[in-house]
């Protein structure tokens, strides 16, 4: 479900989005097997209320619609970025480059 859900939001919200490369790198981090729990259920959470639906402010306002899934996403990534590797970063990348959603440098 994140995983689909994910995508699907992502090819909506690209442009409007600071975060996208740092998502997929979460949702790296999130599957790897040597990451700790805690890790994986912080980083789930955060990207499953990013793509729900329904949440404090709607997706559609505009300007204020991504607020809150990016102040929720921030505060998981400064809880867990030391687990986040280089390696994640790169299967974000590339993962975004097959998707034809990276973000420009």
């Amino acid at each position: 479900m994140v995983r689909d859900g994910l995508w699907t939001k992502l090819r909506r919200a690209v442009g409007s989005i600071d975060f996208t490369r740092e998502a997929v790198a979460a949702w790296h981090c999130a599957r790897d097997p040597k990451a700790p729990a805690r890790v994986k259920a912080i980083l789930i959470g955060a990207l499953a209320y990013f793509i729900l639906p329904t949440d404090v402010i709607t997706d559609v306002l505009l300007g204020l619609g991504f607020a809150d899934d990016a102040a929720v996403f921030l505060a998981a990534w400064k809880a867990v970025s030391g687990h986040i590797t280089e390696g994640h970063r790169e299967q974000a990348k590339l993962a975004l480059d097959r998707q034809k959603l990276a973000p420009k440098d």
